[in-house]
């Protein structure tokens, strides 16, 4: 079972002053910022990655880790890596908390408060801000999918609807699981979204999964897992998603979450 004291560790990686590189000394094209947009993130979730978190795309400029099991001071490493790999800086605020929402707003909170990300004067800040004493603990992640995405959509209708099915979709996850749960929510690619959430029973999932499909006519299933960090859980659901599949079920998980 989790323990109720289990705090999350969100982080978020927002390039600094990105504004006047991306028009200095003339407007850049845009394959250019979208290609280096992607390097830098591809940097960034391999620095998550080797310390057994999850990053997120997010709006590309500004990008959302999870690293329960990361020492703030650590994220120096990365900005190191940012400054000598490409011609943007990064600042990183990190947020611990009780939920991953309150997380993620309280690392949001530290860099609007060292100052604007379009400041020229604002370079490379770390803050790291801790909400009630928050410890980050044991970690639950949810991984969706759309069931029979290739059938119902990538093979039978434009990529324009397919894209803005899955869209409305996503759209309707995060803002129940945000409201409802406290949980951080992303889209990850293809038909995949993956929450970190507080801990949440099955019966709670699948009332989830009724109301997206009432709003949005999208029909979802979710594998959920839970452990130390953002790799093992998401591991986990992972295992647990594939067993959906393999079953038919539309919510599995080790439970070892306690019930709402």
């Amino acid at each position: 079972m989790s323990d109720s004291r289990d705090g999350a560790r969100l982080v978020v990686v927002q390039i600094d002053d990105y504004g006047p590189w991306t028009t200095t000394p003339a407007p850049r094209r845009e394959t250019d910022l979208q290609a280096l947009q992607a390097r830098l993130f591809a940097t960034t979730a391999d620095f998550f990655g080797d310390h057994d978190g999850y990053a997120f795309t997010s709006r590309y400029d500004n990008m959302i880790g999870v690293a329960n099991g990361v020492d703030p001071s650590t994220f120096e490493r990365l900005q190191e890596r940012v400054r000598n790999r490409f011609p943007v800086s990064v600042s990183v605020g990190v947020g611990t908390a009780r939920t991953p929402a309150q997380a993620l707003d309280a690392a949001g909170a530290a860099l609007q408060e060292a100052g604007s990300a379009q400041s020229a004067d604002r370079r490379e800040v770390l803050d790291h801000r801790v909400v009630d004493d928050a410890t980050p603990g044991a970690l639950t992640v949810a991984h969706f999918d759309v069931v029979d995405a290739t059938g119902d959509l990538t093979d039978r209708v434009s990529p324009a609807v397919a894209d803005r099915t899955v869209q409305r979709a996503v759209s309707t996850l995060d803002e129940i699981l945000r409201d409802e749960h406290e949980a951080v929510t992303q889209f990850v690619g293809g038909d995949n979204v993956i929450a970190v959430c507080p801990s949440v029973s099955p019966d709670a999932l699948s009332d989830v999964l009724r109301r997206v499909r009432e709003r949005t006519g999208v029909d979802l299933q979710v594998g959920v897992g839970h452990g130390p960090t953002a790799h093992a859980a998401g591991d986990d659901a992972k295992h647990a998603l594939e067993a959906c599949r393999e079953t038919g079920e539309r919510v599995h998980g080790p439970w070892t979450v306690a019930d709402d």
